[in-house]
């Protein structure tokens, strides 16, 4: 099972991981820092693809150790659609193995958790290299053609 958390997003509201659980497939977007070219570049791209994460069934998390404040102003300047989430402490990017002690954040990685709770695909990258959202929606749909044969069993 995926290590649950809760933490507080751009509007100050909490969010739990499992509250997911049974509803949704959720991406983890783990990102260094708010403001950042490279983090700027892919959340923006994230927004972009907001309509293909959500017609297979998942929502997009953003985690970076910046503040619920900077992420409210970060997100309505550039008009982003996901969420993002404060990991202040630095306890979730720690508690998923992600911490990168030299800039005191987290590291650029994907972690996607099923909506069952289990971890179904993890890519850490490099700090200064963006993700590409074509893997994580390939993962996606793996996951999503699964449930679909899940349910089709289930009618025989």
């Amino acid at each position: 099972m995926a290590p649950d958390f809760t933490l507080k997003d751009q509007d100050q509201k909490e969010v739990s991981l499992s509250s997911f659980r049974g509803k949704k497939n959720v991406v983890l977007a783990f990102y260094p820092l708010d403001w950042s070219p490279v983090c700027t570049g892919e959340n923006k791209c994230l927004t972009d693809d907001f309509p293909k994460f959500d017609g297979l069934n998942a929502v997009v998390l953003g985690i970076s150790t910046d503040s619920f404040f900077s992420h409210k102003a970060w997100a309505d300047a550039l008009g982003l659609k996901h969420t993002l989430l404060a990991d202040f402490n630095r306890e979730v990017v720690k508690k998923y193995g992600l911490y990168f002690e030299p800039l005191n954040c987290g590291k650029r990685a994907t972690v996607i958790v099923d909506k069952h709770g289990r971890v179904a695909y993890v890519k850490v990258q490099e700090i200064k290299v963006a993700r590409d959202d074509k893997d994580i929606l390939e993962a996606l749909k793996k996951l999503h053609y699964k449930d679909i044969l899940e349910a089709l069993k289930k009618l025989h």
